[in-house]
């Protein structure tokens, strides 16, 4: 299928230097003959869009492909990792993380901190986002928008936190308060803020950058303190009517089960997330957190009895809720991440018994540990904040800067 759409010359040469430009920030490094197989445009006119991208500052061409293909040797053409970053954030129950991320996924510099698991109001949570932040943001690489990762129901189109139990929000405006908090230290009064749940950000970037590359079917699980999905169907992420889709930590699939935060009772979390295991291996909760999980898993790996029931109990209580989700959307992939992914070999197996007791499909969906790990809602985040630029790679900067004098690279 050609790429060159749109009614006008103007909006084809537009949309043709965001297809070109994304291609670039997802495939890495390519040469112009390969970038013109892939856009299926022809070599004039890569050359003309490349050369108006040069221009914006956002690709270089270096040295040509030298690989022994036929014919002349290509110019390679690649993003300006350097120039410019996004902030991307990632607030969870029990950490907070920031980095800046540009142009190819590229992470320039990353902090995270733990935090009490307790309910920190808002501007709070701003705040230490503000102070990490602070310790990455240089003058010679601007920023360009604000992604911001959250463990809660967060409607899409503004920010709003509809409720994060584990955070104890209810109906908090948090992309005015990110935008309120963090602009001033951009030093940009109209820097783009999204903010989405880091399940959600999470596929999103397995989809562009990790396990999920190239299937267009895809449930992500990832587990913590509490339990984030996200789902792509037919090729695109599930938002849902207003961004509050594949809340998948509040399923109930325990009737007589413990209470959830959330005010409900027997909700996924509550019986297949960390305070679940950790209790059953009888650790107490002032010990509770990444630490104690690890020594947990290690246990179960070197046979300790009680430590493996406790993880493969939990183990079953994913597979419980995975099947319900794995009839509903019928996925080619399951990725499992945070916890179930550095618990992979014990879970795996007990997850795959229940799906083949209890699934409807005929061709069960494959079960594989997500790729990214512990950076997978900070790419996310990273990915939503860049949307404007690949969108729009010659208005999506919107003269906030210039990057025609920035260093290259």
């Amino acid at each position: 299928m050609r790429i060159e759409q749109g009614s006008t010359h103007e909006a084809v040469r537009r949309h043709n230097l965001s297809v070109v430009l994304r291609q670039l920030h997802l495939g890495g490094d390519l040469s112009r003959s390969e970038l013109a197989v892939r856009t299926e445009l022809n070599r004039s006119t890569i050359k003309a869009l490349v050369h108006q991208l040069g221009g914006l500052g956002l690709v270089a061409e270096g040295p040509s492909d030298l690989r022994g293909t036929p014919g002349r040797p290509s110019p390679m053409v690649g993003v300006q990792r350097k120039r410019l970053a996004v902030l991307a954030v990632e607030i969870a129950v029990d950490s907070v993380a920031v980095a800046t991320v540009g142009l190819g996924g590229h992470v320039h510099d990353r902090r995270r901190v733990e935090r009490p698991d307790d309910r920190s109001e808002p501007a709070e949570i701003v705040g230490m986002v503000r102070a990490l932040a602070a310790e990455l943001i240089r003058p010679d690489r601007p920023i360009i928008g604000i992604g911001v990762a959250i463990v809660g129901i967060v409607r899409g189109d503004d920010g709003f936190v509809h409720v994060a139990p584990n955070l104890g929000w209810t109906a908090v405006p948090f992309g005015d308060v990110v935008a309120r908090g963090l602009r001033p230290l951009v030093n940009s009064d109209d820097a783009p803020v999204f903010v989405a749940n880091e399940g959600d950000l999470g596929v999103l970037a397995e989809h562009t950058r990790g396990a999920a590359r190239g299937y267009d079917d895809v449930l992500y699980v990832s587990g913590e303190v509490g339990i984030g999905g996200g789902a792509i169907v037919g090729g695109q992420r599930l938002t849902g009517a207003s961004g509050y889709a594949v809340e998948v930590g509040h399923l109930p699939v325990n009737p007589q089960g413990s209470r959830c935060g959330c005010g409900g009772r027997g909700c996924w979390e509550t019986e297949a997330g960390q305070r679940r295991l950790l209790h059953l291996a009888g650790v107490p909760d002032s010990d509770a957190g990444p630490a104690a999980f690890a020594g947990v898993v290690a246990a179960a790996r070197a046979g300790e009895q009680r430590a493996r029931q406790a993880v493969e109990e939990v183990g079953r209580w994913l597979g419980i809720g995975l099947t319900g989700l794995i009839n509903v959307f019928n996925p080619e992939r399951v990725l499992l991440g945070g916890m179930y992914a550095r618990a992979f070999d014990i879970l795996e197996p007990v997850v795959v018994n229940v799906l083949r007791e209890r699934a409807l499909t005929p061709s069960p969906a494959e079960i594989v540990p997500a790729a990214l790990g512990s950076d997978a809602a900070l790419i996310g985040a990273a990915e939503l904040a860049l949307a404007p630029l690949l969108e729009h790679p010659d208005t999506g900067l919107n003269g906030r800067v210039s990057l025609t004098d920035q260093p290259t690279g």
